[in-house]
């Protein structure tokens, strides 16, 4: 009698491994589920703020659109006007420009006057 009680236990035993095994996989399911639900949620943010950031870009005011061409407005040293770089060259620093001006909104006459003439030398610059 003692050697089939022991069957008896062993089978339970065996039962009870295979109804955690279940639910173990049945969890790894789930989380696997979860995991590729937010990724996919990931994606569709970052595509959302790409899309947003380019709108916002297109809309700035004081944005150039001709490269080497950026806008400087620091407050701190009431400093207001278009900054020019154009023909990078490698030194012992890294690389600097070959050729830079900066045209103050004050000096000629406001902020798209600025732009003109920043747009105008930076032509001259290329030509040369």
């Amino acid at each position: 009698m003692p050697a089939k009680k022991a069957s008896k236990k062993r089978t339970a035993k065996k039962s009870a491994a295979k109804r955690s095994a279940k639910k173990s996989s049945r969890a790894s399911k789930a989380t696997k589920t979860a995991r590729s639900t937010k990724k996919a949620t990931k994606k569709t943010a970052r595509k959302a703020t790409k899309k947003s950031t380019a709108k916002k870009a297109s809309r700035r005011v004081g944005k150039s659109k001709i490269p080497g061409i950026s806008r400087i407005d620091q407050e701190s040293t009431r400093t207001h006007g278009w900054f020019v770089r154009v023909g990078y060259r490698r030194t012992k620093q890294g690389w600097r420009p070959k050729h830079r001006a900066f045209f103050g909104d004050k000096s000629h006459g406001g902020k798209s006057s600025a732009l003109k003439a920043a747009e105008v030398w930076l032509n001259s610059v290329k030509e040369s």
